[in-house]
């Protein structure tokens, strides 16, 4: 979800703590790109589009998702959670494709937006779908679980607002109370691990996506019960240890990093960021601060994790990492601040020595210094732009924020705050976009779109 490269100091830091990523830059393996950071070094799509323009192609959305896509070589993989017609799920009962069938644990739900729930619920197919990458023609499409979902989720969400993961060989999806399911890029099946169910808070639904962290994939399941933090096997879905953790409900991605050649793994919650060993499961460094609600995933920079939350209030923490204990009041916290413009729900993006944040899910951006936190600017307007569920993602030296009322406003990324287009689509986007070399991908709640110079 990461590159910097600000200083002499920035290089020695970034040599000995490097975010974990094994992935190649010209691939989007999972929801904020290559190196966490929502940044495509490599990339260079169009600056602007419309219905008419630079459009090489677009299709259907199947089901309701709101799944940020990620991509490996010419294949675009998403989650999707489709409805059953009445009647048709006990007539077709014995054809669920999922090779294991699950228990339903007492227990909670999972969240992924700020709000009401309560959608009525119905069964849902919990769908992976592999689209080609040169046509959107689908090319698989799996059902990883059939199930009506114990609780509902929030009015403007979805069943399937997380995110896949892959490294290229095989995909690992995580669809919360329903599981994760692991395929081979050709769409076989490889595993499923029921964790059970969660209790999120006011049915918001859920919306953390898992990580792969070295032989690990990691889920953390923060909840209204008991939340834990999970590491299975990538390769058997075989539990390797499981912690419980002191947290309410949050959404917020785990992201993985590598610290002196050790992989940890490092979770934003309302209690405590906490980093973990990979290994072990053992608590390496924790730290309190961040507001109610933690939704954004944390951001790796050289030697550092920054942190953001902001449901009713706002908290910025840049956090070194190497350091071990409770790190508060100590000199690992490189800055942090509680009167900055923060997001709720849309994720941070770092391009450069540059962190960008939209405040609450306003269109209204600030862009600070990551090492130092002091402002380029703060609270610019996005005019047109409506609101944002979706985060940022840099590409060219360019910015592309992508709003709920069809607009992606792309901004310059530099010093001063200057937009170089406002392009509008017939959709909506909650989606965050995706850039691979010179296109850019937009998944909209109807339809999906490839951009590209035509």
């Amino acid at each position: 979800m990461n590159k910097l490269t600000a200083c002499v100091l920035c290089v020695v830091l970034f040599a000995s703590v490097n975010t974990f990523a094994g992935s190649a830059d010209d691939n989007w393996p999972n929801w904020r790109g290559p190196d966490n950071t929502g940044v495509a070094k490599s990339g260079n799509p169009p600056t602007t589009w419309s219905e008419t323009e630079n459009i090489k192609w677009k299709v259907e959305v199947p089901g309701d998702s709101l799944s940020t896509p990620i991509i490996w070589e010419n294949k675009i993989i998403f989650l999707t959670a489709i409805e059953v017609e009445a009647g048709t799920a006990a007539a077709n009962s014995n054809l669920i494709v999922t090779p294991v069938a699950f228990g339903r644990n007492s227990g909670g739900g999972r969240g992924g937006r700020g709000g009401g729930g309560g959608r009525q619920q119905s069964e849902y197919k919990f769908d992976v779908v592999c689209m080609d990458r040169e046509t959107g023609k689908i090319i698989w499409q799996k059902t990883a679980i059939q199930t009506t979902p114990h609780e509902g989720s929030h009015n403007t969400g979805s069943f399937a607002s997380n995110s896949a993961v892959t490294d290229g060989k095989n995909i690992w999806a995580g669809f919360g109370s329903r599981g994760v399911h692991c395929y081979d890029m050709d769409g076989k099946h490889i595993w499923s691990k029921d964790l059970g169910q969660m209790r999120i808070r006011a049915s918001f639904g859920e919306g953390s996506s898992v990580a792969l962290a070295g032989k690990a994939i990691i889920v953390v399941m923060d909840q209204e019960d008991q939340s834990v933090i999970y590491s299975l096997n990538k390769d058997t879905g075989e539990i390797l240890w499981q912690k419980d953790r002191d947290e309410t409900t949050s959404w917020a991605t785990p992201l993985p990093v590598e610290v002196d050649g050790k992989l940890q793994v490092v979770t934003n919650a309302k209690n405590f960021v906490r980093c973990y060993d990979v290994e072990t499961g053992e608590v390496i460094w924790q730290c309190s601060g961040q507001t109610d609600n933690v939704i954004p995933s944390p951001v790796p920079g050289p030697g550092m994790v920054i942190c953001t939350s902001g449901f009713r209030a706002n908290k910025i923490q840049a956090i070194e990492l190497g350091h071990t204990g409770n790190l508060n009041g100590t000199d690992a916290i490189k800055w942090e601040s509680s009167n900055r413009t923060t997001p709720y729900v849309p994720s941070p993006l770092l391009y450069g020595d540059k962190f960008y944040v939209l405040f609450n899910n306003n269109a209204v951006l600030s862009c600070y210094n990551a090492q130092t936190g002091k402002p380029y600017y703060e609270s610019q307007d996005l005019d047109g732009a409506g609101g944002y569920y979706a985060s940022p993602t840099g590409a060219g030296d360019k910015v592309y924020l992508a709003s709920q009322n069809g607009v992606t406003i792309v901004i310059k990324n530099a010093d001063t705050f200057e937009v170089l287009a406002s392009n509008k689509l017939d959709d909506q986007f909650d989606a965050s976009p995706v850039v691979v070399g010179d296109e850019l991908f937009l998944k909209g709640k109807e339809n999906i779109y490839c951009i590209t110079q035509q």
